[in-house]
């Protein structure tokens, strides 16, 4: 239908009326009502004040703001941190006085080894302040080069010991470039037929939460209805030479690499057998396999060496890493490996807007300064023994109760009985009311995983409380 109007005026009014509707429809649709003023406590969204919220208004608005993607321990919200393994927590107030107390907690987790070298380490953050506000270089694209680059490759391939390295920023884009780079130099170097490379991993594995890293998981609660999944994967027994010489066997001419963690952390701190590793590098050399490791979790001295497979005495063609390789201060990851591995790489084939960023870069260059000259791979060898001695003491006390202790420097865990009552779940939130933060992994399992910097007398208290938590289950 064509509405004509001839009226001049009535013609002038509708036009108006017409636009003035049509303005107020389009900007009203995408404006938004976002009012920040404030910072630290004081920070304020929409008249929502963050130092009046008590611990369990901060649990409700991220249920229902926010993804339920994680089980955060109830009831406690970090503030701040005192130092370099004390988090202050605010917990709720007993005398409801106020809206919640604040209370010092042993950090007995370390963000899943991403904080090894301690809390804000003195020497990081002093170089990421004074790159700052001094070399004024946060980011630039990798179109143009930055002097620091130079830095970070350096101290990369000097600290691993490999090659060549490849900055990226976020844990699981590691494993991610170990899976690439293993099906390329499969298909360049091997002579695998196009499309039929096979990626082998360990049932348990964690890789991270990419489409890439769940295809190679087993695990029910990274995988349901998120498929379907990358094909060209085989999972074998973790610790199990019988199992992988089979399916190098049978498949040998077809399987890129075998990409595998040296210590399986988010299983329960799995230890293969010492001897494990010598003959999987033994089998992979005959079938002309790459042996990629994922160290994530387990470099930066976490288990009493720089890198968890010097344990071993192997050395894997690559390996990726992230966690503490930013130091705790800002995300950093990379992969290190041979010429011949990396060396496939060609512009385009990969990137990272933020890899090797400036501020990223001396991040992590200062990272491997600290790991290095505070020897905090010696200090975790030596602070994991006296607290795997501590486990051992309570595994006998409550034999009834423990029913394994595991680990490697100071990457840890003890395991009870899987019983309604012993629950890892429940020991965790104990641990918190007694100071420490820990968490639970498949129910029965508890990691322990502090500060490299941890002293002794902070083991024996951390081991105390432990102690007291499990004799009152």
């Amino acid at each position: 239908m064509i509405l004509l109007i001839t009226n001049p005026q009535i013609k002038v009014n509708f036009i108006a009326l017409f636009l003035q509707s049509f303005t107020k429809f389009k900007i009203g649709d995408f404006m938004s009502n976002v009012n920040i003023t404030g910072f630290g406590d004081d920070l304020t969204i929409n008249g929502t004040r963050l130092g009046d919220l008590s611990p369990s208004a901060h649990e409700k608005i991220e249920l229902k703001k926010g993804g339920q993607n994680y089980k955060p321990l109830e009831n406690v919200v970090v503030s701040h941190v005192q130092d370099s393994s004390t988090l202050i927590c605010r917990k709720p107030d007993p005398s409801n006085v106020h809206a919640y107390i604040e209370e010092e907690v042993l950090d007995g987790l370390c963000c899943y080894s991403a904080v090894n070298q301690g809390q804000l380490n003195k020497t990081i953050v002093d170089a990421v302040v004074k790159h700052l506000t001094e070399e004024k270089l946060p980011t630039v694209p990798r179109s143009i080069r930055h002097k620091y680059m130079s830095g970070l490759l350096l101290a990369i391939t000097s600290i691993t010991g490999m090659d060549r390295a490849v900055p990226k920023v976020a844990g699981v884009e590691a494993p991610e470039l170990l899976f690439k780079l293993s099906r390329r130099w499969g298909y360049q170097k091997k002579g695998i037929s196009a499309g039929e490379a096979i990626v082998v991993a360990a049932n348990g594995n964690f890789h991270g939460r990419t489409m890439t890293a769940i295809s190679l998981s087993d695990d029910p609660d990274s995988r349901t209805d998120f498929g379907p999944f990358l094909s060209g994967i085989e999972l074998v027994p973790f610790n199990d030479v019988e199992a992988l010489q089979d399916l190098f066997e049978r498949k040998g001419d077809k399987i890129a690499s075998f990409l595998v963690e040296p210590i399986q952390g988010e299983a329960g701190v799995i230890v293969p057998d010492k001897d494990y590793f010598k003959k999987v590098s033994a089998l992979c050399k005959e079938y002309n396999i790459l042996l990629a490791m994922d160290e994530v979790q387990t470099g930066f001295g976490r288990t009493g060496s720089n890198f968890a497979h010097q344990l071993f005495d192997v050395k894997p063609d690559i390996i990726g890493c992230g966690k503490a390789a930013g130091g705790g201060i800002l995300p950093v990851s990379f992969v290190a490996g041979s010429d011949e591995v990396i060396g496939t790489l060609t512009p385009g084939s990969e990137g990272s807007t933020f890899g090797g960023y400036p501020l990223g870069a001396v991040a992590a260059i200062f990272a491997i300064k600290v790991l290095e000259d505070e020897k905090l791979a010696e200090n975790a060898r030596i602070r994991g023994s006296q607290l795997m001695n501590h486990f051992e003491d309570i595994m006998n006390e409550f034999p009834d109760k423990i029913k394994e202790v595991r680990g490697k420097g100071l990457l840890t865990a003890f395991e009870m009985y899987n019983e309604p009552y012993l629950n890892g779940h429940k020991v965790s939130v104990n641990l918190m009311n007694n100071g420490v933060y820990a968490k639970e992994t498949h129910h029965s399992t508890v990691r322990i995983a502090p500060a490299l910097t941890i002293q002794a007398w902070q083991i024996d208290n951390l081991a105390e409380a432990i102690r007291k938590v499990i004799k009152e289950l």
